[in-house]
């Protein structure tokens, strides 16, 4: 006998919206206590970059969204006591420790293809290598295994390097810690939890506690917002879709069918918002097709674009204020002043708020100062000035 459809919940535009912004730790006051741990089994999963700015991305989430938290505190928090580990989810992404069973699927065919884009010359050879090294001294850096390159290109790989990271994709090996930047890398077994290690779940089983995740830290979202979180095929969040426990729900100028976390449609999300600078790779924001949807907003990171096409600037930051994206800033650092190399307003209105986003990165950074470069228009730029000296 098969159960009846659910039926399909209605929100408003603006009911989704503070629905994603309380999932992902934007409206309500964050909870202190469970810290930059608790944000992370919030958020599921954080985005590394190399890209350094203001501060690098993974240390900019935080910050987003507890405010002032030290920066050695957020990378102790990711970083120590078995607590996080490094995989590939969105992208390179900060995990619980929790979540290592569900991505069994995917080192699975990481190991059902043999290799990664890089091949191994004696792959045998190579990672015995690699696995008696790391136990006999345990985590190192792929510097400390032997060198991570051959001379060349950052791409040129030393067949050591090549060695661990396959056997990063596959779960020999772990990240546990990122050392000046350098992963380093422990044996599996020794790094992941016994019941966590051992917790062999199926390839369904991981795919429907994927879909739950995303669906749970993005409160509410399409096919394609549950698949992108993690990086699945929409097939596979379709296969799975109907047994997450998520809800279907229909969402105001959606053209698109959307399933939402019970827990978020429970209660109707209330609370402070957050004023604060965003980082682009933000999980608020990574999804731009999502992001304009909900937003309105449309952004688009032009760090690799090159400097004469660029409409906003390198390292364009949406200023999230009042549940609404309301400008953007392409921030830099002059000893301790926090440059403004380019800002633009969705309305004039937007200058307090820029400016307080401002000058809260400019303190959290050890800035004194906050100067505007520049700005779409000069009003803007002297707006945002006064405020910000009001502020000072």
């Amino acid at each position: 006998m098969t159960s009846a459809p659910q039926p399909v919940v209605s929100l408003s535009a603006a009911e989704a919206r503070r629905i994603a912004l309380r999932a992902q730790g934007f409206l309500g006051a964050p909870d202190r206590k469970a810290g930059v741990r608790g944000l992370l089994r919030h958020l599921g999963a954080v985005q590394l970059d190399t890209i350094s700015v203001l501060a690098r991305s993974h240390e900019l989430i935080a910050y987003a969204r507890l405010g002032a938290v030290g920066r050695e505190t957020v990378e102790r928090a990711y970083w120590t006591e078995q607590h996080a580990f490094e995989y590939w989810s969105h992208a390179a992404c900060i995990l619980p420790i929790e979540e290592w069973p569900q991505f069994a699927f995917r080192r699975r065919v990481r190991r059902a293809r043999g290799h990664r884009w890089h091949l191994l010359e004696d792959k045998d050879r190579s990672t015995k290598t690699v696995l008696e090294r790391l136990a006999a001294e345990g985590p190192l850096t792929a510097s400390e295994l032997g060198g991570a390159k051959n001379g060349g290109e950052w791409y040129d790989w030393s067949e050591t390097k090549i060695a661990v990271e396959w056997l990063l994709d596959v779960g020999e090996v772990v990240c546990t810690e990122r050392r000046g930047w350098k992963r380093v890398y422990d044996l599996a077994e020794r790094a992941v939890p016994a019941e966590l290690f051992h917790d062999d779940l199926t390839d369904e089983e991981c795919l429907r506690r994927l879909v739950g995740l995303a669906g749970r830290s993005l409160g509410v979202g399409t096919r394609a917002d549950l698949a992108d979180y993690h990086r699945l095929k929409g097939t596979e969040v379709d296969a799975v879709i109907e047994s997450s426990g998520l809800v279907p729900v229909e969402v105001e100028g959606w053209a698109k069918a959307a399933w939402a976390d019970p827990a978020a449609l429970a209660e109707a999300p209330r609370g402070r918002h957050r004023t604060t600078l965003l980082s682009p790779f933000d999980s608020l924001i990574w999804d731009r097709a999502r992001t304009e949807r909900i937003f309105g907003f449309t952004h688009r990171l032009e760090a690799y674009v090159p400097k004469a096409q660029r409409v906003h600037g390198y390292f364009t930051m949406p200023v999230l204020a009042g549940g609404e994206l309301v400008g953007r800033v392409d921030p830099a650092r002059e000893g301790r002043t926090l440059v403004a190399r380019q800002l633009s307003l969705v309305s004039p209105k937007a200058a307090p708020d820029v400016a307080r986003a401002l000058h809260e990165a400019a303190a959290w950074v050890g800035c004194t100062e906050v100067r505007v470069e520049r700005a779409t228009t000069p009003a803007e730029a002297e707006a945002v000035t006064a405020e910000v000296a009001a502020l000072f």
